[in-house]
């Protein structure tokens, strides 16, 4: 598995395609028009890209930086930036994710690899509530942590495009484990995010 370049699969582009110009077709479109010719191509590379954590290992993408260190305080990382599609509708939902690990005093991991963690569950089809506590069980899972909390900010185009059309709409999520049950340790974390 090649963590850092991703490769469309050609067969899939096409099956996709297949779907996405009978969907154009349906909408009274002519898929053949010159703006259109290729756009069930690009649909078919997008949703690949889009949905490419279900081809990646959040486990194993933590495992790769895992560092020995008798470090027994809150790490926290803001402001992780992430884009999802809304399984109920496929439309976007993005906004920021914040986590704070307290290491178990035998190993943290790269940072960059817990922006990366987001970034698989992101890339898939989703809802935020689930991400949230995916992204939650995986550094628990992983880390073994005194505990964990995420909390995830995000805008749903959903309700935003359509249906209740809430312009300034925010949703915000969180999930936590361990030492961050303790109301006081929360309120540390959140302090530190706003």
């Amino acid at each position: 598995m090649n963590l850092q370049v991703f490769k469309e699969d050609k067969s899939v582009t096409s099956a996709i395609a297949e779907h996405i110009a009978g969907i154009i077709t349906e909408l009274g479109e002519d898929v053949n028009r010159q703006g259109l010719q290729r756009t069930p191509e690009r649909v078919g590379e997008a949703f690949q890209y889009l949905t490419k954590g279900y081809k990646e290992d959040p486990d194993a993408i933590l495992r790769s930086a895992l560092f020995e260190d008798d470090y027994r305080h809150m790490v926290v990382v803001k402001d992780i930036d992430f884009y999802s599609l809304c399984e109920h509708h496929l439309l976007p939902f993005f906004g920021k994710v914040h986590i704070a690990y307290i290491p178990n005093g035998k190993r943290v991991t790269g940072l960059s690899k817990i922006a990366r963690v987001v970034d698989v569950y992101a890339r898939r089809l989703q809802i935020q509530e689930r991400m949230t506590t995916q992204i939650k069980d995986c550094i628990q899972r992983t880390l073994d942590p005194l505990g964990v909390m995420v909390v995830v900010e995000a805008e749903h185009l959903c309700m935003k495009m359509r249906g209740t059309e809430k312009q300034n709409s925010i949703t915000t999520t969180s999930d936590f484990t361990g030492a961050f049950t303790r109301a006081e340790t929360r309120n540390e974390f959140l302090r530190l995010i706003h």
